[in-house]
């Protein structure tokens, strides 16, 4: 994969854009933002977008939130109390929470948000499966009762980056149809008189918001605003968006391409962080539910071609700090990764026997719609790579470039390739997600779960069932290495690497938060 081609008329672009009139005047209470691509709808449970969780957590909190270290603490919650059978959790909200619209935050709120949450999210599925009620009792208190003794329950609350609390009756939308307003309860506003997709969003700091007493960490702790306006810009095109940083008309380059890092480096009043201690997963997502990704034979037809190293080396180039190969089904390093099965990925690629074990399979040429997003660099390097390997094996490519916001849309559909459906698109994941069994969006085996692709297991969901109710790490260990095998057979999902973003920001800004995507509390102008 030639990266060159990744950056055609990019360079030509920055130069042009250095005559351009500032995008806004510089304000020191305003922050100025480029997210890595489009904010298409500000509801996180419908597209389930990076962009949509990273604005969620400006616009609304959460029950309990996590620390970079995994550990689970109370955020909206003052405290919770656990019956004698372990089976009852009593859980009181602490004073002082107010909605944006002046409202207080009631456990009415608390409760339909949860049970929005878990008719789409793993870790909610997982939560109502194991709940017997759900109850109200009172503007500051309810209660979830489990049909057996579960003690990882905080960890279903906790643990997902998706889940918010909002109002009662926005929390009573179905969880497939997008919210039509945005009362939030968290430290920014969303203005949506602003907001314009593919163009701009933007947030106001929430005068009412309580933060807690302890230092932020990550999702928990003290979220207090630095600024009282913040400004996302949506520039596709990353030397356009490059050369604003440079020039001090934005503050923060969320992801800057991994070819124009040397520039930023030099560049006076930049600074390129390495914000992000987990990384991300570079994942090829299949649509199960339709030919000819249907079949897993094909699927496992596809392993002895794949090489992580092409994608890896497409999607951010020949640095060896910023990319990583031999990557399985958990993101490595953090406990739950094994070197199970990965010789299917490691060992000696052989395109004829990839070619014969295609034809093998029962492939008749169907067409494979490959969806390519046009302004996020990493996963149009994946898709691009994935097309060319594919023709190699001979298979019928129909390649679409189009930009995020109209690949989220359509990659909601599950219809046929000739009505608008698609086959394969490309994703990443954060690493904290990929992590373990509880909130892997993908490999739960639950083709009901509502993630993009729908891969249905009952093994791959009856171990992960196991690996909630496993009584140590060693246990749950096991279990994701048996999980491990069982996914080189099915292949619900492809990894093809793991890879470390750089963030920039102008040199003024400071305590950026360490998190796998952007935070917006606790950072300030020096």
């Amino acid at each position: 994969m030639n990266r060159r081609n990744l950056l055609r008329g990019t360079c030509a672009s920055a130069l042009t854009t250095l005559a351009r009139p500032s995008l806004a005047q510089t304000k020191a209470r305003v922050l100025r933002f480029v997210p890595q691509g489009n904010l298409n709808h500000p509801d996180p449970l419908v597209t389930i977008a990076p962009n949509a969780r990273n604005s969620g957590h400006m616009i609304w909190d959460s029950l309990y939130g996590q620390t970079l270290t995994g550990e689970i603490r109370p955020q909206m919650v003052a405290g919770h109390a656990v019956s004698a059978d372990g089976r009852t959790w009593r859980f009181t909200l602490r004073e002082g929470l107010w909605f944006h619209d002046g409202e207080p935050v009631r456990a009415a709120d608390c409760v339909a948000s949860i049970n929005r949450w878990g008719k789409r999210r793993p870790l909610g599925q997982k939560l109502l499966a194991e709940a017997e009620e759900i109850r109200v009792i009172d503007d500051r208190r309810f209660e979830i009762t489990t049909k057996r003794p579960f003690p990882r329950l905080l960890t279903l609350l906790g643990r997902d980056t998706f889940f918010f609390v909002m109002p009662e009756r926005m929390a009573n939308t179905p969880p497939l149809q997008q919210i039509t307003e945005f009362t939030g309860s968290g430290p920014f506003r969303f203005l949506a008189d602003e907001w314009q997709s593919g163009v701009r969003a933007a947030y106001a700091r929430f005068d009412r918001y309580a933060p807690r007493d302890e230092p932020a960490d990550f999702l928990t702790g003290g979220k207090r605003a630095g600024f009282d306006r913040v400004e996302w810009s949506i520039l596709p095109d990353p030397a356009t968006a490059a050369a604003a940083l440079q020039r001090g008309e934005v503050d923060w380059l969320q992801r800057p391409l991994t070819d124009l890092l040397p520039l930023l480096r030099k560049a006076p009043d930049v600074r390129v962080v390495a914000n992000d201690p987990f990384g991300s997963m570079l994942l090829l997502l299949f649509n199960h539910l339709q030919p000819p990704f249907n079949n897993p034979a094909l699927l496992r037809a596809l392993l002895p071609a794949i090489d992580q190293a092409d994608f890896v080396q497409a999607a951010v180039g020949d640095d060896p700090t910023l990319g990583r190969t031999g990557v399985g089904f958990f993101t490595p390093g953090l406990g739950m990764d094994s070197a199970v099965g990965l010789e299917a990925l490691t060992a000696p690629r052989d395109l004829d026997r990839a070619r014969k074990l295609v034809r093998e399979s029962g492939y008749a040429g169907e067409k494979i719609v490959i969806l390519s997003p046009t302004d996020v660099a990493e996963q149009r390097a994946a898709c691009e790579v994935a097309r060319e390997l594919f023709v190699k094996l001979g298979l019928a490519v129909d390649y679409i470039s189009l930009d995020q916001g109209s690949l989220e849309k359509r990659r909601l559909s599950k219809e046929p390739v000739e009505k608008g459906g698609w086959s394969m698109v490309s994703v990443t994941f954060d690493g904290l997600s990929a992590a373990d069994p509880s909130n892997h969006q993908v490999l739960r085996g639950n083709g009901t779960g509502g993630f993009f692709g729908w891969p249905t297991s009952p093994e791959l969901e009856a171990l992960r069932d196991q690996w909630f109710m496993a009584p140590d790490d060693q246990a749950q260990q096991s279990i994701c290495k048996e999980m491990q095998r069982v996914a080189w057979t099915q292949v619900p999902f492809m990894p093809v690497g793991h890879w470390f973003g750089p963030t920039a920001v102008r040199a003024d800004l400071r305590d950026l938060v360490r998190a796998p995507f952007p935070i917006f509390w606790g950072l300030h102008r020096a």
